[in-house]
């Protein structure tokens, strides 16, 4: 009979795959929080913070983080208090106007189609953001340089975002007239297959 042995400290140093390898960046990393809201990285064996979760999103690695007693996923509310971070402790990104056009959103029947369209959005700005990286690569800039860069740049890129913005209201607006448009055409179809009934078009209503 073969008895397994229990792994050491050193075992799991052997087996653990180096930080930066392609192997780490395709295995999902685990993180574990506990009640007293620390957080624990089982890849290291070590207790991390939320500025190491934040290195974790910059670099593009895949993480969870799962409740130490339920197992239940909370990487998203993890994500919220790191973008809760950056909003009160920095420049924030967004306005007051638009978190409360976002709010707005909850509970409304377009909520879905807008999650969608920023998340389609929010990526499409990334995969520009790497080309541009990819692209500039080679090229003698420090972070000052860069800042002063965009800062001439500034102009062109604002009136670039403002017709892309224009774009997107006018797609917007385009969809949500299709949508009306299908929307009377299936009560029309209604009203052929149940004439009569109260609420139909062409039918007044039960008084």
């Amino acid at each position: 009979m073969v008895t397994a042995r229990k792994s050491t400290a050193a075992d799991k140093a052997a087996n653990a795959p180096e930080q930066g390898g392609a192997e780490s960046a395709v295995d999902v990393r685990v993180l574990k929080k506990y009640p007293n809201r620390r957080l624990y990285d089982t890849q290291t064996s070590s207790y991390i913070t939320l500025a190491d979760v934040k290195k974790m999103v910059l670099v593009g690695q895949a993480f969870e983080v799962r409740d130490a007693k339920t197992a239940e996923d909370l990487t998203r509310s993890i994500l919220l208090q790191i973008i809760l971070e950056e909003e009160t402790g920095g420049v924030p990104m967004f306005s007051t106007n638009a978190l409360a056009q976002i709010i707005r959103f909850y509970g409304h029947a377009m909520q879905g189609v807008m999650g969608d369209y920023l998340e389609r959005n929010v990526q499409t700005f990334g995969e520009m953001q790497s080309k541009f990286a990819e692209q500039s690569k080679g090229l003698a800039f420090s972070p000052e340089s860069w800042a002063q860069f965009l800062g001439a740049q500034s102009p062109m890129l604002q009136g670039w975002m403002g017709g892309y913005a224009e774009q997107s209201k006018n797609l917007f607006t385009q969809m949500q007239e299709q949508m009306q448009e299908q929307m009377k055409e299936q009560l029309q179809k209604a009203s052929t297959l149940f004439p009569g009934i109260p609420g139909m078009p062409g039918f007044p209503p039960k008084k």
